[in-house]
């Protein structure tokens, strides 16, 4: 991909992700996504086009964790990715769709596994965004916006329940972000998530 082509996706998603008021999907985290899906595509000698739109535009469209469309954000990503590509004419047209479809697969909520190599980027790369110390920041960051509990005072840590992230913060760590190395597909990405 070109780097006006690039400059003019990011620009795009920037106005876009700045309209939400949510620290845990701004601008950064799509910077973060997209630097660690190129490093995982140059690897793995998948498409960039691909790789680096789909990151881009990933999540340009994030309802809240406890919105009643949440489940709909990958979706709407992907059909304003998808308006955008259509009027870019230097983007290739025979990638458009897989480009979205990339974008569609990426929810961790929605478990799907992704069927083909662009795609399994995109996720391995958001995925990797859940760990360590920055995915710390962006679920206490979550948490607070939406006024959702911290943890459990009776058993913060799961000994005898049963994880709720949609109830306690905390619980996000044992439904997703201690999971994570273990739903990544590439190569290179479970590399990266030793170093973590």
């Amino acid at each position: 991909m070109n780097r006006l082509t690039k400059k003019n996706f990011m620009n795009i998603a920037t106005r876009k992700i700045n309209n939400y008021n949510d620290p845990s999907h701004d601008i950064n985290h799509t910077l973060r996504v997209l630097s660690l899906a190129e490093k995982i595509a140059t690897k793995e000698k998948a498409d960039l086009d691909i790789v680096i739109a789909s990151a881009i535009f990933h999540d340009v469209i994030v309802y809240p964790k406890n919105h009643i469309k949440r489940l709909a954000s990958s979706k709407e990503s992907s059909n304003f990715a998808r308006e955008i590509l259509i009027k870019e004419s230097l983007f290739p047209k025979e990638k458009i769709e897989k480009t979205c479809r990339a974008i569609e697969l990426c929810s961790f909520t929605k478990g799907v596994k992704p069927n083909f190599l662009e795609a399994k980027i995109l996720q391995d790369a958001d995925s990797l965004e859940a760990m360590g110390a920055i995915s710390i920041m962006r679920t206490f960051s979550s948490a607070g916006q939406m006024n959702k509990s911290f943890y459990n005072n009776t058993d913060p840590f799961c000994k005898k329940r049963k994880p709720d992230d949609h109830e306690y913060a905390i619980d996000l760590f044992f439904t997703r972000l201690l999971i994570v190395s273990e739903r990544l597909h590439t190569k290179t990405a479970k590399t990266l998530a030793k170093k973590d």
